[in-house]
């Protein structure tokens, strides 16, 4: 191909890491730059290697998963974090969301979706798996005042990015249409995953015509 994602593995368990090694290595668009044991290892690596995509684990020794992707994000510019781990609770993930992490996807996910999040990451696009993005949705539900029944509607700048989504736009050229950061893209995004309760772009754009939430023109 021409060209391949560049990836580093960030786990703390050896067998992990070299599982996801050998699967992700055996893809033709995918190259292991490197592993690394624990967080404080991934922010080096990241800085020295700059790969395109990091694996990042959460609950890792010396430097939690948390604060090594709120510093690869900081230090890293178009090095994107994708979340791979076994905790999906709330304290898990939305600290992660906020520290900047790309995508969070659990490790029973079948290969082929975690092959689609590493190439969305790539992109610069968000993925949740379908239970952190359920998860989201419900806290949205229930925050604020009581509507056990209706979602948080999109916000005015929510609907103008899922709009530019919809019309094929990427987060670069969303960030400059709107005069907003990258990373400010990924989080309205994540919100609007959240709200709408699904998992990827296509399925909010989907999803929000369904429901009349968003309308395109010609």
């Amino acid at each position: 191909m021409a060209t391949r994602i560049r990836l580093l593995i960030a786990d703390d368990h050896p067998v992990v890491r070299a599982g996801l090694s050998g699967m992700l290595g055996a893809q033709p668009d995918f190259e292991i730059l490197g592993e690394a044991a624990n967080g404080a290892e991934a922010v080096t690596l990241a800085a020295q290697l700059r790969p395109d995509v990091v694996l990042m684990d959460l609950r890792m020794p010396e430097l939690d998963g948390v604060a090594a992707i709120k510093r690869i994000v900081e230090q890293c510019t178009g090095v994107a974090v994708l979340v791979l781990t076994t905790y999906d609770s709330d304290t898990d993930i939305l600290p992660a969301i906020e520290a900047g992490a790309t995508g969070y996807l659990l490790k029973d996910a079948p290969r082929e979706e975690l092959f689609r999040a590493i190439r969305a990451a790539a992109q610069g696009q968000s993925v949740l798996a379908p239970s952190v993005a359920a998860r989201l949705m419900g806290r949205v539900r229930t925050a604020g005042r009581p509507a056990p029944s209706a979602a948080e509607p999109l916000s005015a700048r929510e609907i103008e990015v899922l709009s530019l989504v919809a019309r094929g736009a990427s987060n670069k050229q969303i960030a400059r249409t709107l005069h907003i950061s990258e990373a400010t893209v990924k989080t309205h995004l994540i919100h609007i995953f959240g709200k709408l309760g699904v998992a990827d772009r296509t399925a909010a754009v989907t999803t929000a015509l369904e429901r009349g939430v968003l309308r395109l023109e010609g």
